[in-house]
């Protein structure tokens, strides 16, 4: 598969995005996402008295937080096929076989796959630096590759 993908990039003049552009660009979604969350939540934020209730308060917001995270990349993945941390490092998200935008259905699945990842300590992201094709898990289950805009 992974020489079948390297044709499919060579004969489209695609380029794999870089593994710092990707990492960039997740901390841009990461920095956006938080401050939302934080901005949503502002009176159950403000009205924390110290650290422990902040901990406490935020952690029980995870689950609102992964579902504004799944919406959020579903939607800019299908839409515009890339998040708008990845907009900023020109870098876009396409399927494999369409090279076009992934559809509802991959995005979801990409989306999904990511916050799986992210619950088991990031081992998809790792995968994907160690994999020919960047691939991590969200990228595989969704059978999408990142590549430059």
């Amino acid at each position: 598969m992974s020489e079948e993908i390297q044709s499919i990039l060579n004969k489209e003049h695609l380029h794999l995005a870089s593994i710092g552009k990707r990492s960039i660009a997740f901390f841009i979604d990461e920095l956006l996402l938080s401050f939302l969350l934080i901005v949503a939540m502002y009176d159950s934020f403000a009205s924390a008295t110290n650290i422990e209730e902040m901990i406490a308060l935020t952690n029980s917001f995870v689950f609102e937080y992964m579902l504004m995270k799944i919406a959020y990349q579903t939607f800019f993945v299908m839409q515009y096929g890339a998040s708008l941390g990845k907009i900023a490092m020109k870098i876009r998200v396409v399927e494999i076989v369409t090279l076009d935008n992934p559809r509802l259905l991959s995005s979801l699945n990409r989306a999904i796959f990511r916050i799986i990842s992210e619950i088991f300590f990031y081992m998809g992201f790792l995968w994907g630096m160690m994999e020919p094709n960047r691939q991590t898990w969200h990228d595989k289950t969704a059978r999408t590759l990142v590549v430059d805009a």
